[in-house]
Parts: C-alpha cells; sequence; structure tokens
C-alpha cells in the first residue's frame, strides 16, 4: 500500500530569509515540492527616481551576508553606462573586497549552517563517526564551529581595511575606488591573508593548497583520501566520509544545467591568470558540456509569482517588479520570481563555477554520477583553495604599484544602460540599470536564490531545489535532515531574494528560518 502524505510541516533554520516548502511524500519518499519565499522585497521600486549613485549605497543592504558582492554589481553597471574601465589598482582592491566575502562565507556555511547537521544526535547519533561530529559542529561549542568563527572574523577585517566597514561599505565608486590603503595596511591585509590560508590548509584541507589543487578526477581524490591520517581528518576528509555512508552522493540531483557570469575582471597587468578577461570563466553548461554565456538569454517569468502578471517572461532591461495586490492567487505562490536562462532552469553557485571553469575532478563527478548535495556542498567547501593565492598575489602587486592610479574621473552618469554581473558566493548575480536625466530610471535585480529557489515557470518546469527535492527520502518527518541537505547545499539567502512579510494560511511547509 502506497501511503501519500501531503502538507507536512518540516521545520528548518539556519538560513537567511524566510523559505516555505510544500511537499508531497509517498511511502517516505518526497514526489512534489513547491518552493515559495514569503516575503516582498521592493528594492527595486525604492530605487526609481533616485540619483544615479543611489544604488551604490542602498542595494548593499539588500543583505547583510553579501553587500560586497551588491555593491560590485551595482559599480559594474554604473562603469558600463559611463564607458570607464578602472584602473588596475582599483580592480584589485574590488577584487580583493569580493574574495574575501566569498571566502569568509564559504567556510562559515560549510561548517556553521550545512555540516552543523551532522551533529543532529537524533538522525545521527548511531552513526559511526556521528561522535567525532558532535564533537566539531555542535552549534557554538564544536571544535571546528569555533574556529570557523575566529578565523573568518579576522578575515573580513582586510573588507575593514579596504573599504572602512564590513559589512554596507561604500568604497566603489564608477571610474574605481574611493582610496588605496598605505603600504603598511596592505602588509597588514597580506598576513592577514596568509594567517587564514595557514589555518584553511592545516585544518579545512589538511594539506597544501597546492596538493589539493593537483586532483584532477575522482579516482585522484579517493587516493588523496586514503594518502594520509592529514587528509582523512581534515573538514574536506570528514565530509566525504561522513557524507558516503549516509548517501548525499546521491541525493538532490537538481536540473543538472549550471550558469556562471565569470567573475573578478583581470588588471591589464597582472600575474592571475584567467580567460575572457576574467579570473572566474562565464558560461553555461548543460550536465559538463559547457556553451558560451549569452546575456540576452536571460528572462523572468512571473507566472507562479505574486506580481502583476505579463504574458511573456522578459529579460531584466524589460522587467517590471509590481506586487499583485492581494498576494494569494490561485497558481501564484512566491515572491520570488522564476529567472531562466534560454527558458531553461539552471543551478548557479560554486559547483556550476567549477563544471564551466573545467575544474577537472568536479566535471569527472558530474561526469559520472551528475550533480548532488555531496558535489555542491564539496566545491562550496574547496572553493578558497582557488582563491587565496590570487589574493596574495594582488595584494603583493598592489604594494609594489602603490603609486599607481586607483581612480579615472567620472564627472556625471550620461543616460543609458548597464548591467552589472558578477558571481556571488552563491552564484550569479545581476544588477540591470537605466540611467536618465541624472536618476534611476529602471533598476532589476536577479539574485542567485533567485535561480536556484525560483517557483514553477509558465511551462510547468520546478525551480532548481524544487527538483532537487524530487525523490528525497524522509525517514523521520519530525526530524527531516534528508530535506534540509538538498536545500542547505545550494545556501539559501532568501532575504536577497524577497523583504516583507506577506502573512496568509498556513499550510504544510519546510521552513527555513532567518538567523544566521
Amino acid at each position: 500500500m502506497v501511503k501519500i502524505t501531503k502538507g507536512i510541516n518540516i521545520p528548518l533554520n539556519r538560513a537567511e530569509g524566510d523559505l516555505e516548502i510544500n511537499v508531497e511524500v509517498e511511502d517516505g519518499i518526497i514526489t512534489e515540492a513547491w518552493s515559495a519565499g514569503t516575503l516582498f522585497r521592493g528594492f527595486e521600486g525604492m530605487m526609481q527616481g533616485r540619483g544615479a549613485l543611489d544604488g551604490l549605497v542602498m542595494t548593499p543592504r539588500v543583505c547583510g551576508i553579501c553587500s560586497i558582492t551588491h555593491l560590485t554589481a551595482a559599480v559594474e553597471a554604473l562603469d558600463a553606462i559611463a564607458a570607464v574601465t578602472p584602473p588596475d589598482n582599483a580592480r584589485r582592491l574590488r577584487n580583493l573586497a569580493l574574495m574575501v566575502e566569498t571566502v569568509q562565507s564559504d567556510v562559515r556555511q560549510a561548517i556553521l549552517m550545512f555540516m552543523v547537521d551532522f551533529a543532529n544526535r537524533d538522525a545521527y547519533g548511531d552513526h559511526p563517526l556521528g561522535a567525532d561530529a558532535y564533537g566539531r559542529y555542535q552549534p557554538l561549542a564544536g571544535r571546528a564551529a569555533l574556529e570557523v568563527i575566529r578565523e573568518s572574523k579576522r578575515l573580513v577585517q582586510v573588507i575593514a581595511i579596504i573599504g572602512g566597514q564590513w559589512p554596507h561599505t561604500s568604497f566603489m565608486v564608477p571610474g574605481g575606488v574611493t582610496s588605496i590603503p598605505e603600504i603598511a595596511k596592505l602588509l597588514q591585509c597580506r598576513i592577514i591573508v596568509e594567517r587564514f590560508q595557514s589555518w584553511y590548509e592545516r585544518s579545512i584541507l589538511g594539506c597544501s593548497i597546492e596538493r589539493w589543487l593537483a586532483i584532477g578526477s575522482v579516482a585522484d581524490l579517493e587516493t588523496w583520501l586514503e594518502e594520509s591520517p592529514a587528509h582523512r581528518d581534515s573538514e574536506v576528509g570528514f565530509f566525504l566520509r561522513f557524507s558516503r555512508k549516509i548517501g548525499l552522493q546521491a541525493l538532490g540531483k537538481g536540473p543538472n544545467r549550471f550558469l556562471s557570469y565569470g567573475n573578478l575582471p583581470l588588471p591589464l597587468e597582472t600575474e592571475v591568470k584567467g580567460t575572457g578577461g576574467r579570473m572566474t570563466a562565464a558560461g553555461y553548461a548543460a550536465c559538463a558540456a559547457v556553451f558560451s554565456f549569452e546575456a540576452n538569454k536571460i528572462s523572468e517569468d512571473v507566472s507562479h509569482s505574486w506580481y502583476e502578471q505579463d504574458t511573456v517572461a522578459l529579460h531584466p532591461f524589460a522587467g517590471k517588479t509590481k506586487p499583485y495586490a492581494s498576494g494569494q492567487s490561485g497558481r501564484l505562490y512566491s515572491w520570488v520570481k522564476a529567472p531562466r536562462y534560454g527558458g531553461e532552469v539552471i543551478e548557479t553557485g560554486p559547483l556550476a563555477e567549477m563544471v564551466i571553469s573545467g575544474n577537472p575532478l568536479f566535471c569527472d563527478m558530474i561526469e559520472k554520477d551528475g550533480p548532488s548535495v555531496m558535489a555542491r556542498q564539496l566545491a562550496r567547501l574547496v572553493r578558497p583553495a582557488g582563491l587565496l593565492r590570487p589574493m596574495a598575489l594582488w595584494l603583493d602587486e598592489l604594494v609594489e604599484k602603490r603609486g599607481e592610479p586607483f581612480y579615472h574621473s567620472v564627472r556625471t552618469i550620461p543616460d543609458g544602460q548597464g548591467a552589472g554581473m558578477i558571481q556571488a558566493a552563491r552564484g550569479a548575480l545581476g544588477h540591470w540599470v537605466k540611467i536618465q536625466d541624472e536618476k534611476i530610471s529602471h533598476y532589476q535585480i536577479i539574485t542567485p536564490t533567485a535561480w536556484n529557489g525560483s517557483p514553477r515557470d509558465e511551462q510547468g518546469a520546478r525551480g532548481a531545489w524544487e527538483e532537487a527535492l524530487i525523490g528525497t527520502p524522509v525517514k523521520d518527518i519530525k526530524n527531516p535532515v534528508e530535506a534540509g541537505h538538498v536545500v542547505r547545499s545550494f545556501d539559501p539567502c532568501l532575504v536577497c531574494a524577497v523583504h516583507c512579510l506577506s502573512k496568509g494560511q498556513e499550510r504544510g511547509r519546510v521552513t527555513v528560518g532567518s538567523f544566521r
């Protein structure tokens, strides 16, 4: 006999913003899922009629976790409108701030938000590694949790030195940055990065960055894991061993299509390597086949969202954000829109970056087993390995070239339109801006969580984590850690997608709480 359960209330926490996921379960397996953002953001409307530069102050407030990413997207859009290329030193300083924010987010999310579920004694108390997991990840007490809080707090001092504060700095301006730190401050940043790298290699990787980057396949990963006790006992090694025993390599497949805007524009003179003028490649991937990125293929569908309805999906330069009055209407179920690329559902984030950049390990994982919770979370946990060395190189270049320009004068922002498209910690972030008479006439933002946590579109295609939840086993409905693993592997941040409370009739739901 098939047991069908509808409207299950599965509480989750440790995420940014408020998320409801209604699920149907048949014989302990999720067969349907609907992802609803329950808060309306409204930043796009707030920007209308404001001064051309106001987005640099206002949009970083979209999210206190990723304020640098919104500032970067906002300033790149204005750079495009003003047709200005910032000097090399401005590129280095902007990139450093964005990289620091990404690195600290990656380690915090992995240890404090995702792997803390490994310390769930009701679910994993009898797991062979359960006691070790509890000792590592017990909230505010586990040794790994305390280390991450301490070390990531030190790292963000780099942003405070460069930009004056974190979060919500506004040191980026069209044409460059407002100032450049003194040599002594740059050397202080270098020491902070070196110290963080030493801890990251010792505790997270259990090896040098060079050794980790030498892993080129799943077979190489197996060799690495058995090569040394330091590898097995590191956070990466423990994550792999624990994940395999609970089957995370087979959970949370998703659409198996990926998107990255590319990231970190390269200075004209630098030792850091990249493609297409950026350190991180842009592209679209279906499975592991990668294609060129085409910005005109982006659209937003509102057919299942609480907004005034359009008959077709619109590009962000033509899009609107006008909330539907009641917020409750039939098939409409989310304040999040449904971004699509070429009409297709995609996943964005660190796994997408790895695949599109051609990382051999993750390409091999996708080709062999497809995307999964384990692959997605591993990509986030090891992404700093590819960022820390370029950070050090750019700091060295800043010390050497500090006397060179850090700003090109931009007197006014002309009429026109421009887009700032970057990779935030959670994936593809875009700001689409139009300026008229030195005021903002149009502003649209598509966040990574809008891509990953979208509702259905006009064709009925589920959003990325809606799709990833299908087939997820739920062993104990009162302690549904499996559903949590899937959703948290995307690192949901609903405050970026939505912002004002909308109350309605409660149904069975997965609720992601708003503290982090």
